[in-house]
């Protein structure tokens, strides 16, 4: 552990995606290897070639005023939705007028409110409508999910909203990890979230041509990461949050301790705009365990970027042998559970935290899915098809994104002094 920097737990998780509502949901699903993948029967303002996603079927109670509703984006009232269950479980209640100015806001999403601003482009293009809603900037506003997050608890500290793609809740995590450790926050909303099952977006991966082939026998089974058959990722919508405050903090006021937050690495490839790097990826994992003062051999269970494309699963499985050796690299237990998530994008790194924060908590590593031709490429122990029983003491969350960003957190069991 550092001298002279604070040390920072979790207290709260919150999460909704295919596979339901609720963190717990989540971490029973991933152990399950069940899928929460399926048809795309959503309704879009043109046609769109997207056969299979995970979409949150569940019908959703947004305890929002009418004016809100019609404000903020789905991507944000997704938001207020985990918020509010990580705030719940941390039992944090009413805060003092100076521990709300030590309270912040650490939020990511890739696209904002892209639901929003493809419905008002369908009103101006398609319907030939003259004028915008008056509230269509708030709703489009990347930081509007922050901001809605703030109204709703009073937080008054750092608002701040990353958009670094599939690393932007990650980073989220990481920087309110920061905060806290270096006094600036005394606790915070750290997370993300996704929504943009609207045509724009949806003909914008349909081009980039990342995206899987639907399985022919089994749809719910498309996502096949670190599989010889894999044939890209599925979209996923959803959000996470988690509560992280200063141990201090914690223990004064006799909070359940869930994990503590032991290292954070983030950096960038500065290579290729989509092509991933296997060196800029080992760096942040280093730089993860340096900060934590362990080695590969102590960490029991990553939970992987995982896409399931293929020179994605490749380059982090290089990273891994890299970062780790190839002996440590080849005992930790690795999955990635984007197989029955889906990619959820700007929400996916919270998201598989706060799975990976349950699988350190019960001791299990949860299962590849859909694992059953192994790539001879991606040779590690991906734990195809079953989750294991598992003593896990450290476990990592990786997630790498296009642009090059890295972002990778290390969390264990809470720490002797």
């Amino acid at each position: 552990m550092r001298e002279g920097v604070r040390r920072v737990v979790v207290t709260g998780l919150g999460a909704v995606s295919g596979l339901g509502v609720g963190a717990g949901i989540q971490f029973q699903k991933a152990v399950q290897c069940q899928s929460g993948i399926g048809a795309f029967s959503g309704l879009t303002a043109i046609p769109v070639d997207l056969p299979c996603a995970s979409i949150i079927q569940d019908n959703l109670f947004f305890d929002s005023d009418a004016n809100s509703l019609g404000m903020f984006d789905r991507t944000a009232h997704l938001s207020w939705l985990v918020a509010k269950e990580a705030l719940q479980q941390s039992g944090l209640g009413d805060l003092s007028e100076a521990e709300l100015d030590k309270s912040g806001i650490f939020w990511g999403t890739g696209f904002g409110g892209s639901n929003t601003l493809d419905n008002t482009y369908q009103d101006i293009y398609l319907n030939t409508k003259q004028r915008a809603r008056p509230f269509t900037i708030i709703g489009v506003m990347a930081n509007g999910a922050a901001g809605l997050l703030s109204m709703r608890t009073g937080f008054r500290g750092p608002s701040l909203t990353y958009s670094t793609a599939c690393a932007s809740s990650s980073h989220a995590v990481g920087e309110a990890f920061r905060s806290i450790q270096y006094g600036v926050c005394e606790r915070a909303i750290a997370g993300g979230a996704e929504s943009l099952f609207n045509a724009g977006p949806i003909k914008a991966w349909e081009a980039l041509r990342t995206l899987a082939t639907p399985d022919p026998d089994n749809i719910a089974s498309s996502c096949k990461p670190f599989s010889k058959n894999r044939s890209g990722f599925v979209l996923g919508e959803g959000a996470a949050a988690l509560i992280l405050e200063s141990l201090e903090s914690a223990l004064k006021r006799g909070a359940n301790i869930l994990g503590e937050v032991v290292g954070y690495g983030a950096t960038t490839d500065a290579m290729h705009i989509t092509r991933p790097d296997s060196l800029g990826q080992a760096k942040a994992m280093k730089a993860c365990m340096a900060e934590a003062g362990v080695n590969s051999m102590d960490i029991g269970y990553i939970n992987a970027h995982g896409t399931a494309t293929g020179v994605g699963d490749l380059a982090e499985t290089n990273s891994i042998k890299s970062a780790f050796g190839i002996e440590a690299a080849q005992k930790t237990a690795i999955s990635s559970t984007k197989a029955i998530h889906g990619h959820t994008l700007g929400a996916a790194g919270a998201l598989e935290l706060v799975i990976t924060i349950q699988a350190l908590q019960n001791n299990i590593a949860p299962g590849t899915a859909f694992l059953k031709i192994a790539d001879p490429e991606c040779d590690l122990n991906y734990l195809p098809l079953q989750s294991i029983d598992l003593d896990i003491s450290y476990a990592m969350s990786n997630s790498f994104a296009f642009g090059g960003s890295n972002a990778s957190i290390l969390i264990s069991k809470l720490r002797k002094a």
